[in-house]
């Protein structure tokens, strides 16, 4: 008769490293959404303020996201702010934008 003792111990230790790679991407893929979100509000708040004729500048945007780069475009009475950002997931870089248009002018 066959002794089936510590099969399910090595079961166990060839599935963890793959458990624990998904969590991590998981945490990763969590962490860059965060990071679009936080991208996103930077590029509405943004847009609104130059709208206003405040005068802002790239500083804006990285103190929402650090190595963060925005854009900003004049036409047909709005201003609109492209940000971008490169989150790394699992050691790979993944590039995000977000864009936000406002009036241009005034309220």
């Amino acid at each position: 008769m066959r002794d089936d003792r510590g099969a399910v111990t090595a079961e166990v230790a060839v599935a963890l490293p793959v458990v624990a790679l998904v969590l991590v991407a998981c945490l990763g893929g969590l962490l860059a959404a965060t990071e679009l979100v936080r991208l996103q509000s930077a590029a509405a708040e943004t847009a609104r303020l130059l709208g206003r004729g405040e005068q802002l500048g790239q500083p804006y945007v990285q103190q929402a996201v650090p190595g963060a780069t925005m854009a900003v475009t004049r036409r047909s009475g709005l201003v609109c702010v492209e940000a971008r950002s490169t989150p790394r997931v699992l050691g790979v870089p993944i590039e995000i934008s977000a864009s936000s248009c406002a009036l241009d002018g005034g309220w």
